[in-house]
């Protein structure tokens, strides 16, 4: 299985290192951040997740501005390394409340009794925090909220008009907080990535999405939930459409492709009135996984064009439209547009009184970014950029162009329509009343629009 786990900051400084099987060089760490600090591949282009230097298979994952490696001799499956270090990344979550680097140094010796337990000689052993209790016993030292940055709009949990900041859910599952009372409260994630690919004429040739309803609870005596979601949830190709959307706030039909639960989800009343029960177990996990490719209407479109102007100049021309209701704001939207080779200069014109907005242009590799901090739905965004170029009356000049590339967050926000209809805790006390909070988020994964 791995020879060895560490993990780098994105200084190349070894925070945590474990050898299970002493059959890789101890500078693997260093050979590693080399290769992925000087990654030889196109202008940008970062290191994939798995690639091989000298005879030894690295495999890595990047979360939290920290690099989680696995190396291994031998031809280990990929999904299944790359599945145990986003576990161990969990875990480590679970535990420490909130994952960087001052919590790792802070908590090292914690963080090597995980790793102990979680993996014997390479080969993983469990990666349950529940399991995990019953057998690590160092508490973890938590870090001020205060010196948590700050997460954005997206990081913002709903309970009807009341709202939680996303830091709330920063705290370890196994501290005990101060004065020595749980504040007894549950949190839903229902996270969704998109994928569309448009035509140069605007029409949706793919699309599709990828979905997450993922829970982290801080009860107590882990009590019964039912988490009942949307009537009318279609599971398996049924035709349909999901076009006719508002935003967030109402229910209607839902057709998913597929879906998995997870091991701790009764399904005795999930065909009856689309119901889940289970009993969490202790940290986060994913209550269920889903795929929609169903049409659905779309939160942006993007209308690009390029034509000649002159000689040796050319303008593009973005506009850009949110599709979603004026309640939503999107947030860290980026545009990346390819430009023709032969271009040697770009010079961008945004709307008067534009704000919150910028734009840059790499010449290494001919590509141009605009970025918006902040889309409020309904709103239209026109950028003009001026191309100087090398070469006269360039006849491949619409081809060389594009496709458009898109990135954004959205809050408050699903494309597939699939609502939390309530969240049942299940106790004898009548008056246990803990806090619940669910939160709607929309990740572009690939945005392209081709010209």
């Amino acid at each position: 299985m791995i020879s060895q786990f560490f993990v780098l900051s994105l200084r190349g400084d070894n925070i945590i290192f474990r050898d299970y099987r002493a059959d890789v060089p101890k500078s693997s760490a260093e050979i590693f951040f080399r290769k992925v600090k000087f990654w030889k591949g196109e202008e940008g282009e970062e290191a994939p997740p798995v690639f091989n230097v000298d005879g030894v298979n690295y495999l890595h994952v990047k979360v939290a501005g920290l690099l989680f490696v696995a190396t291994s001799r031998v031809n280990v499956s990929p999904s299944l390394v790359l599945e145990l270090l986003q576990r161990i990344v969990r875990v480590a979550k679970d535990y420490l409340g909130v994952l960087n680097e001052e919590s790792l140094r802070k908590n090292f010796v914690l963080v090597y009794e995980l790793l102990d337990e979680t993996i014997d000689f390479g080969y993983p052993q469990t990666t349950s925090t529940e399991v995990l209790k019953s057998y690590v016993f160092n508490e973890p030292i938590t870090i001020d909220a205060a010196r948590i940055p700050n997460l954005g709009a997206a990081a913002i949990f709903m309970q009807g008009s009341r709202r939680m900041p996303g830091t709330a859910v920063t705290k370890s599952v196994v501290a005990n907080e101060p004065g020595g009372k749980k504040r007894e409260e549950i949190f839903v994630d229902i996270i969704e990535k998109i994928s569309v690919t448009f035509s140069s004429s605007g029409y949706i040739l793919t699309s599709e999405v990828d979905g997450t309803i993922q829970m982290k609870s801080y009860l107590t005596g882990n009590p019964e939930i039912r988490l009942a979601l949307n009537e009318d949830l279609s599971i398996g190709s049924g035709g349909g459409s999901n076009y006719e959307y508002g935003g967030s706030g109402g229910m209607g039909m839902v057709m998913l492709d597929d879906c998995n639960f997870h091991e701790s989800v009764r399904l005795d009343d999930f065909d009856l009135d689309r119901t889940l029960t289970l009993v969490p177990p202790d940290g986060e996990f994913p209550v269920m996984n889903y795929r929609m490719t169903q049409e659905f209407k779309v939160p942006f479109k993007v209308y690009p064009t390029i034509s000649d102007v002159g000689a040796f100049k050319a303008e593009l021309v973005l506009k850009v439209r949110a599709e979603f209701a004026n309640t939503i704001t999107a947030n860290s939207v980026v545009l990346r547009v390819p430009l023709p080779k032969s271009t040697t200069r770009a010079t961008f014109q945004l709307e008067l009184g534009a704000s919150g907005q910028s734009t840059d242009f790499k010449e290494s590799n001919k590509m141009m970014e605009w970025s918006l901090r902040k889309v409020t739905g309904g709103s239209e965004h026109l950028l003009r950029v001026k191309l100087t170029l090398s070469q006269e009356r360039n006849a491949n000049i619409k081809k060389e162009t594009g496709p458009v590339s898109m990135n954004f967050t959205i809050p408050m926000y699903n494309a597939s329509r699939l609502q939390v209809r309530y969240l049942q805790i299940v106790k004898k006390s009548k008056t246990y009343n803990p806090y619940r909070w669910v939160r709607y988020v929309t990740h572009a994964n690939s945005y392209v629009v081709r010209l």
